[in-house]
């Protein structure tokens, strides 16, 4: 009888952490919302770059909140099946000590997952480049970041190995258009098209939400043996950049073929 006894109580602590670990996720999704209503009540900076903060945050207390739970209910469960757990939680302690010891690499991850998180370095969403590694932030660990690239692949980065990170979605993206003309071209009129379709663009009723500001034409960058490069740039809402590009492209190619601006001959 006794050991059911303690079978029935190890069995109510397990449900108890379940049913915890489940309450403390929906307490703090229900407090992502509610900060994320307050601060679109006060207008206090971007919505959307503040709803990739609170999610990026969540999720880490999530984890967190979620294992800490776990650990209670099995030292509690351990204690009930009569476990001496004074012993187990020294050798934790030495173990520790042995792992730490012999594990600096880590601890340098967490500490750099740790700085990410507090110093705001990286969102999920977040459209970044790594160590030279280009991708959308799909999950911050305190060991690791997780990035998916544009062919799909999925990096796994340490965030000890972390020396070079570039952002570039933060509060807004830049669209960087280049095209090269035949040094026969009309320049100017090739500049009034390019502007022409930028202003289009923004007046659109799909594409115009997703453009920040009047797009700069640069104008002539270089000149190069095969023809003239122009540069203008459009600023966008973080990590739609690629979307309003791709449209500027096809406009800017059709109303230059249009005007019969041609571009430099394919070389043999």
């Amino acid at each position: 009888m006794e050991w059911a006894e303690r079978g029935i109580r190890v069995a109510v602590i397990l449900i108890l952490a379940w049913i915890f670990s489940r309450v403390t996720r929906r307490l703090l999704a229900q407090f992502r919302n509610y900060t994320l209503r307050v601060i679109d009540r006060r207008h206090e900076g971007s919505t959307y770059e503040m709803e990739k903060r609170a999610t990026t945050l969540i999720s880490v207390l999530t984890k967190i909140s979620t294992l800490l739970i776990w650990l209670i209910a099995l030292v509690m469960a351990l204690s009930e099946m009569n476990f001496r757990i004074e012993p187990l939680l020294a050798g934790f302690g030495i173990a520790g000590i042995a792992v730490g010891l012999g594990a600096q690499t880590l601890v340098k991850d967490w500490l750099g997952g740790l700085f990410i998180l507090l110093e705001d370095q990286l969102r999920i969403g977040d459209g970044v480049v790594i160590n030279g590694i280009s991708g959308s932030v799909e999950e911050i660990n305190l060991r690791t970041t997780i990035l998916r690239g544009e062919n799909g692949a999925v990096h796994v980065i340490a965030n000890g190995s972390i020396t070079t990170l570039s952002n570039l979605t933060r509060e807004y993206s830049y669209y960087v258009f280049e095209t090269t003309l035949a040094h026969s071209a009309d320049v100017d009129k090739a500049l009034a098209i390019v502007e022409r379709a930028g202003s289009e663009l923004a007046a659109d009723s799909v594409f115009g939400p997703l453009i920040l500001s009047p797009m700069e034409v640069m104008g002539i960058d270089r000149l190069a043996d095969r023809g003239v490069t122009v540069k203008a740039r459009i600023k966008t809402l973080p990590s739609k950049q690629a979307v309003v590009g791709r449209e500027l492209n096809r406009r800017v190619k059709l109303a230059l073929a249009d005007a019969g601006i041609d571009f430099p001959p394919i070389p043999r």
